[in-house]
């Protein structure tokens, strides 16, 4: 059966191949993202053999009106809200600041969407997965939720909350039927990061400190949700899924 999905940050890199993915698959899904020219972008380049089984909401989820109406919309569709993955993310400011250097706008910035909005998300969506009597919820968080980044101590922090909001849903509504579980990528091939990837001298340092010795694709991590968001994860409460090339077992 086609379920419903909606997928925040979707207008590209880990979001765009999520949606893609899940796409495949043959569910409904719709594409969330703040940029609607960026959206329409990844509908021709990716999903425009979808048809009917995409919709695209141009919406911010920090403002509770925004998730509001593409949740409702979602369900409106095929009368059920079975999927939420929660992408949306941003890492702060282009410059890497320890915390006193970390300017009050840009913690607020980095906050509203990496905490405000996975938990806006979560409190809109929880009482259509209740009373349909189930759903499943993947957020996105980062291996810097579970070991700091060196001199990202904004973007660490939300993710950290990130990873125990995961926890805390799992605890309160898993005998409802309600699953929720984290992806912790590490290190990804995205056009948030290719920018650092392309230079050699970076890719090099970054490449060092991860066991495997090379970065993570888009697809690593939209294979980890697609597997998280399917029945073959039914006993998967409240868990840590880590992308990262044993990066953070070091």
């Amino acid at each position: 059966m086609s379920r419903s999905i909606v997928v925040t940050g979707a207008a590209s890199g880990i979001g765009e191949a999520i949606a893609s993915l899940l796409l495949q698959g043959g569910d409904h899904v719709t594409a969330m993202d703040l940029d609607a020219e960026a959206l329409e972008a990844a509908r021709v380049r990716s999903w425009a053999a979808y048809g009917q089984l995409l919709s695209l909401s141009r919406g911010d989820v920090t403002q509770s009106g925004d998730v509001k109406r593409t949740l409702h919309v979602a369900h409106a569709r095929t009368g059920r809200l079975d999927v939420i993955v929660n992408n949306a993310g941003i890492t702060g400011g282009p410059q890497a600041l320890k915390l006193h250097q970390t300017s009050i706008e840009d913690f607020d910035q980095v906050w509203a969407v990496n905490g405000r909005g996975v938990f806006l998300m979560c409190r809109t969506a929880l009482p259509l997965m209740l009373a349909q009597g189930g759903g499943v919820i993947v957020n996105i968080a980062s291996v810097a939720g579970m070991v700091a980044f060196p001199e990202r101590s904004a973007y660490s922090i939300s993710k950290g909350a990130v990873v125990m909001l995961t926890k805390s849903i799992a605890v309160d509504y898993a005998a409802q039927g309600i699953r929720c579980n984290a992806v912790c990528p590490g290190m990804i091939d995205t056009p948030m990061t290719h920018w650092r990837l392309q230079q050699p001298e970076l890719r090099a340092r970054v490449v060092s400190r991860i066991p495997q010795g090379d970065v993570g694709s888009v697809l690593d991590v939209a294979h980890a949700v697609q597997f998280l968001a399917s029945p073959q994860a039914s006993y998967l409460h409240g868990s840590t899924l880590v992308v990262d090339g044993a990066y953070s077992s070091v």
